[in-house]
């Protein structure tokens, strides 16, 4: 059976683009990843989320992260600043989905997500949990085309962009604002320090400007949440 399918089930009239043919929809992963996905398949409980997250952190700590998935506070908090109605969201690095499920919760309609998972079995996984939602097997960094025509309103990141390196995250900001992002968009960004992962330098480099919007303890460990947005003296700077 074919968990990762062509995943792309954009209600008719919907206001999502269909997908570059440039970009690569989530494809069946191949060995292991594959076998991974079907013994996962649609159980989503807390404990499979948190043993599927060791796992693929055992395989690759510095792309995942972190040794545990995110809580439902910090999901909650992640969401909160989304207008289900003011357009579609791009979620970068999505994990087990427990963002996307915040999200959904909030009101947003599946149809205006994208969501953006390099991992195989993490990606395999999305697809089959929702359904709804375009899940594209990308690599958040290389992001060159649009995924919704006329631009995302909001981007939510759960990448961890303090073990990404510094060039990673400038093409991973570069893509977001230079070709996701509509005018007045935000990208929204969680970490576990006091301080904005990206430094003031490489912000006013890009035009951006960033400001801390929320924390919660009940999260392990505790979690900050930033909105990273243009500037006012980069508003018409190209990002």
């Amino acid at each position: 059976m074919t968990f990762l399918r062509e995943v792309c089930r954009c209600s008719r009239g919907s206001a999502a683009a269909s997908p570059p043919a440039s970009l690569s929809i989530a494809a069946e992963p191949s060995g292991g990843a594959a076998g991974d996905v079907r013994r996962i398949g649609r159980d989503t409980g807390p404990l499979r989320d948190q043993r599927l997250f060791l796992h693929r952190w055992w395989r690759d700590p510095r792309g995942v992260g972190a040794i545990a998935p995110s809580g439902r506070a910090l999901a909650r908090l992640m969401a909160a600043r989304i207008d289900p109605a003011g357009g579609p969201v791009v979620e970068l690095g999505a994990g087990t989905g427990c963002f996307t499920q915040a999200l959904l919760d909030r009101g947003l309609p599946a149809h205006r997500l994208a969501v953006v998972e390099i991992d195989p079995v993490f990606a395999g996984r999305l697809a089959l949990r929702f359904p709804g939602c375009r899940v594209l097997r990308l690599d958040a960094a290389r992001l060159d085309l649009p995924l919704f025509e006329g631009g995302a309103a909001a981007v939510v990141s759960g990448l961890p962009l303090l073990s990404l390196g510094l060039p990673t995250v400038v093409r991973i900001l570069r893509g977001a604002f230079g070709r996701q992002l509509r005018d007045g968009g935000a990208f929204h960004q969680f970490t576990y320090a006091p301080r904005c992962p990206v430094p003031p330098a490489v912000l006013e480099r890009l035009g951006l400007s960033a400001r801390r919007i929320g924390w919660t303890a009940a999260n392990l460990p505790p979690a900050f949440v930033y909105r990273i947005e243009r500037s006012r003296h980069g508003a018409g700077r190209r990002v």
